[in-house]
């Protein structure tokens, strides 16, 4: 990755707050003509520092009140164990996030449920039925306090 200068982390945080910002808009927000945002945007997109662009879902309006940390730990740490077992996570429909982790968990997973009896049916039959679990620790979100991409400083 190239070193970003002031105008790059302008875009960014730009994009960060509207992805569909045309060019003219963001040419006025970070001092750069239209075709110089254009340009700098695709590079970021070739260099890798965007890797998308997505619509962010309001959870509330889908129905998606709960949101459960889970902790996840195999029965063992082997690469056949840790590829089963993302393979199978990967198709579970209510986890939206999933990080492999060091430390006492294997894995720490993010659940979006409808309610507690909904997590309760997602437990037993998506999580519960996974390969390799040895244990499994939820903690049910009260709320979110920050969720934003990460930025240069």
């Amino acid at each position: 990755m190239s070193d970003l200068d002031r105008f790059s982390v302008a875009l960014l945080k730009e994009l960060v707050k509207d992805g569909r910002a045309s060019h003219v808009e963001l040419s006025q927000k970070i001092g750069l003509s239209p075709t110089a945002c254009a340009r700098r945007q695709k590079s970021l997109e070739q260099e890798g520092v965007i890797t998308g662009y997505q619509a962010i879902l309001g959870d509330k309006a889908l129905g998606l009140g709960v949101h459960v940390i889970v902790r996840i730990t195999l029965d063992s740490q082997s690469e056949d164990v840790l590829r089963s077992f993302e393979q199978a996570i990967e198709r579970c429909p209510s986890v939206v996030r999933c990080f492999l982790m060091s430390g006492p968990d294997d894995y720490l997973v993010t659940v979006a449920a409808r309610d507690i009896e909904d997590y309760e049916h997602i437990h037993k039959s998506q999580l519960s039925r996974l390969p390799h679990v040895f244990r499994i620790q939820s903690s049910f979100a009260l709320r979110q306090v920050i969720d934003r991409p990460a930025l240069p400083v």
